[in-house]
């Protein structure tokens, strides 16, 4: 089940007796754990901890009734550690202190559960991907019995964007498109901290629109922003523009060899959509998604620029100069700032081809 699945089942039904959130996603379980909480007074709302309680003693809290409130909230953090021992809890080289690794008691309380009772398991520790997989999935395996299993997966960069468009204009602040994506990216898609910095640029931006230099100057990470548009003034070939460029990040203290790295995959990109006659940032899109490289709307349009700009020879020139400011880097004691310099003037000069 997904996020907005289950806030419509319990703004349509009311709050489920048993619910399991898994997933690392921390914005969405903030807006269930909202949805939640609003249903029942604040002294009616109860945290526990399975890293400190055992399983049997939140169940048994969970069939206590209370004279001071008919319905109630149970909140379970760290659901991991109702697992056996040596399996979530010591993967982590944490033992836990009240894992009793039997499901059977859960099964039974949800076979039966207390009226007027929301008892929520909170289980935020591991990811759908990677090395964390296999541990998720035991956990999915030991909960199994609970009927309204919310996954809270990270954000793709599509569904990200548009719930960065959303909580911009809740807040009032107008983003431009070039401004959104670089703030989506450039923060990874992470939903949790774009809202935190929307929530920035809103008061400081005030009533004129937000634009690129502003999530730049006030968003971590989007320094990137300056190397971006040294992408683009060398798309253009534009030489004058690409040396300002590269004394403002070297004014900022900006590693070049990593601008250089961003360059070379923008070229490779731009090489590769030529050779498939890709003509649109709408082709260039779809074929990148295709081939598994997620690609925002904006870098297809730069990637589009670059093409019809460059032609193939001027590319692949491109690229073997990319090369050798890489090779050039890497010598003994270089000079970053001079070696880009010379890139640059290669680069943005009058080319064959």
């Amino acid at each position: 089940m997904t996020v907005p699945q289950f806030l419509a089942r319990v703004k349509r039904g009311g709050p489920p007796a048993v619910a399991l959130l898994i997933g690392p996603e921390a914005y969405q379980r903030r807006q269930v754990k909202q949805a939640l909480t609003a249903a029942f007074p604040p002294d009616a709302v109860t945290t526990h901890d399975l890293a400190e309680v055992s399983l049997a003693g939140i169940l048994d809290d969970a069939r206590s009734l209370s004279l001071f409130a008919a319905e109630r909230l149970i909140w379970v953090v760290n659901a991991e550690f109702a697992l056996p021992r040596g399996r979530a809890a010591e993967s982590d080289g944490k033992s836990g202190t009240a894992a009793d690794g039997d499901p059977a008691p859960l099964a039974a309380y949800i076979k039966d559960p207390t009226p007027g009772v929301a008892l929520v398991f909170e289980a935020s520790r591991f990811d759908f991907e990677g090395d964390d997989k296999r541990k998720l999935e035991r956990v999915a395996k030991f909960y199994a019995a609970v009927p309204e299993a919310v996954e809270l997966r990270r954000l793709d960069a599509q569904s990200a964007r548009l719930e960065a468009a959303r909580l911009a204009a809740a807040a009032g602040a107008r983003l431009d498109a070039e401004a959104l994506d670089l703030l989506v990216e450039s923060l990874g898609a992470d939903i949790a901290r774009i809202a935190v910095e929307i929530e920035k640029l809103a008061l400081y931006a005030g009533n004129r629109a937000v634009g690129v230099e502003d999530i730049a100057a006030l968003v971590p990470d989007a320094r990137a922003s300056s190397i971006f548009a040294l992408v683009n003034a060398l798309g253009r070939r534009d030489r004058a523009r690409s040396l300002e460029i590269l004394d403002t990040l070297t004014r900022e203290g900006e590693y070049l060899p990593l601008a250089l790295a961003f360059l070379s995959t923008q070229f490779r990109m731009a090489l590769v959509a030529r050779e498939a006659s890709l003509k649109s940032p709408q082709q260039i899109q779809a074929h990148f998604t295709r081939l598994g490289v997620p690609m925002w709307g904006s870098r297809a349009e730069q990637v589009q620029q670059t093409v019809a700009r460059f032609s193939q020879p001027q590319l692949e020139r491109a690229i073997k100069l990319t090369f050798e400011a890489d090779r050039g880097m890497r010598d003994t004691r270089p000079d970053d700032r001079i070696v880009m310099e010379r890139f640059i003037l290669a680069l943005a000069g009058n080319q064959p081809g």
